[in-house]
């Protein structure tokens, strides 16, 4: 059963006591695996650009718009209409423009050109979002008890990519998702929401709570990553996104990813008292080929990495 869900925490993070924020992302890892975030530091009218020009881009001709199309999930930008079509029993209602972020210099040249103000508005989100998502890197280290640079040392050189996602109103909304129950194979994720139309759901207790958009603020999610990390005291968890019967509705999603080479094994100091590592020490690279390599909504891919 679907139910409002108001208290997923919110976090202000331009509170003046650190140590108040370190508890409140700690408790919020560990009993919602999500949480939402306010005076983040990335502007306001970087936000209402990106999702201006996301509106204007999804808007261009539909003939134009399929010179992106591609199913191949290794191409670093790309317009597709499912995650896995090859291998899902029902495509989902939605479309989505996947970005590479990281270096800019590197991937920018490939981007969409139209609209004309794509590339610059979008480089200037991604770079702000980057450093929001460095912060609260260095904010859950400290709430698992390591060094505040702990994670952005084992990620290494993280990449950064992009999903603009675009859900058209569905005439029969119960009998599909805009995206199944999945979670999150990277390490950090920062959503911006739609604040006219809820869609984000996350699995809580077992029952599926809505995120209800929140102004001037974005969804954090802890990915697989940082669940292996912090050795499964911080949960990935399982979330989705449901469509609307008479509304569009859109979705920004910037993931952090560690370095593919980066080596990912539960932080020793979370592995003593007995407790161990739960999971074995594996490479990004391995871990993200074993995830695009299965269904979506089977079980967690990290029990395929337990000890």
């Amino acid at each position: 059963m679907d139910t409002k869900c108001d208290n997923v925490p919110v976090i202000d993070l331009g509170c003046d006591d650190r140590s108040h924020i370190v508890q409140q992302v700690a408790l919020a890892c560990i009993n919602y695996g999500f949480f939402q975030v306010i005076n983040h530091g990335v502007s306001k009218e970087a936000v209402e650009r990106m999702l201006q020009v996301a509106h204007d881009f999804f808007g261009l001709p539909v003939e134009e718009k399929m010179k992106l199309y591609s199913d191949d999930p290794s191409k670093t930008m790309r317009l597709s209409t499912s995650f896995n079509v090859k291998k899902e029993k029902v495509h989902n209602w939605r479309d989505y423009l996947r970005l590479h972020c990281y270096p800019l210099h590197k991937y920018v040249p490939e981007w969409p050109s139209n609209p004309p103000s794509f590339k610059q508005i979008v480089s200037d989100y991604c770079v702000q979002v980057r450093e929001l998502g460095y912060r609260l890197q260095e904010l859950i280290s400290e709430s698992l008890g390591l060094e505040k640079d702990y994670i952005k040392k084992v990620l290494g050189e993280q990449g950064q990519h992009m999903a603009v996602n675009y859900y058209p109103p569905c005439p029969e909304p119960e009998l599909t998702y805009g995206l199944p129950g999945h979670t999150d194979p990277n390490a950090l994720t920062i959503l911006l929401q739609d604040l006219q139309v809820a869609g984000l759901q996350v699995l809580k207790d077992g029952k599926w709570l809505a995120v209800n958009p929140q102004p001037n603020a974005f969804v954090i999610n802890i990915g697989d990553q940082l669940q292996a990390l912090s050795n499964g005291t911080y949960k990935s968890v399982w979330h989705r996104a449901i469509v609307n019967t008479d509304k569009p509705r859109m979705s920004v999603a910037s993931f952090l990813c560690p370095y593919d080479h980066a080596l990912i094994s539960p932080a020793k100091p979370l592995t003593q008292h007995g407790c161990g590592a739960v999971y074995r020490d594996f490479t990004y690279a391995e871990y993200y080929s074993k995830f695009w390599g299965r269904n979506l909504d089977q079980e967690h891919c990290l029990e395929l990495f337990k000890n």
